[in-house]
């Protein structure tokens, strides 16, 4: 009888214990990383949408990408919004993270920039292109290269590409790898970069002024992203219906005059 009811009493206190838990998991603040710039501009304006509603949203910016998928598996964030699905997939295979794409949230276009030049066609034979060297963005810029009709890939060619899969180079581009955040940099000591919308603006560019830009139809769009066993919590998707919102699309718009494209 003793037993019987110690083990009852026992019972009810995990029951009461793991209530408490989802209550206060279910109350705790959404944190949400980001890089610095305009994906977090675009976050901290729905945050405090979902702030003022009761609803507590804490974006954290990190300033080394990887940081932000390693945050995430290791619970540190519940979500995060600022990487495309190659990415993802490239830090999942690299470092065994089980982070899942929950849907796309806008297309933060890619484009061509150049400080010597007015317009593709005027790229000299043998012109030096800059793109990055993490492997995603390789293959970003290369299809925008293609894009452009600068290049040709070999058939086939996948979201992995790299410099090896150019099947035609007209113009024997040659093309260097560097590192992102540098490509605004060298813009004086090359013919044009290829660089992502995130990091020009950081880097003062202007999206207006890129001889070239990714549409809507990009297959690198900006994805909501978490741990695949959070995928669901309510509040994710509370916060992504917030960001979804008619004011958070104008704000996006208004911001770039239209070069940011929302995905929804």
């Amino acid at each position: 009888m003793f037993t019987s009811g110690l083990l009852r009493k026992t019972l009810i206190v995990a029951a009461l214990a793991f209530s408490v838990s989802i209550v206060h998991a279910a109350d705790a603040p959404l944190r949400v990383g980001a890089s610095p710039g305009p994906f977090s501009d675009f976050l901290q304006e729905a945050a405090k949408l979902a702030n003022a509603q009761g609803f507590p949203v804490k974006v954290i910016e990190f300033t080394e990408p990887t940081q932000i998928n390693e945050a995430t598996q290791s619970g540190d964030i519940d979500l995060n919004n600022f990487q495309h699905v190659p990415y993802m997939e490239k830090q999942n295979a690299s470092r065994g993270y089980k982070i899942v794409s929950i849907k796309p949230s806008f297309v933060a276009p890619a484009g061509i920039y150049s400080v010597k030049h007015t317009s593709i066609q005027s790229f000299p034979q043998g012109a030096k292109i800059g793109i990055p060297n993490d492997p995603a963005n390789e293959a970003r810029a290369l299809y925008l290269l293609q894009k452009a009709g600068l290049i040709k890939l070999k058939l086939n060619t996948g979201l992995n590409a790299s410099v090896t899969d150019i099947a035609e180079n007209p113009k024997k581009l040659k093309i260097v790898l560097l590192d992102e955040v540098q490509l605004p940099r060298v813009l004086t000591d090359i013919d044009a970069g290829v660089i992502t919308l995130n990091k020009g603006v950081l880097a003062g560019l202007n999206p207006k002024d890129a001889l070239l830009l990714e549409d809507k139809t990009s297959q690198w769009a900006i994805i909501w992203a978490a741990r695949a066993d959070r995928k669901d919590d309510p509040r994710i998707q509370r916060f992504i219906k917030i960001f979804e919102s008619d004011s958070v699309k104008q704000f996006i718009i208004s911001k770039f005059n239209g070069a940011v494209i929302p995905a929804w």
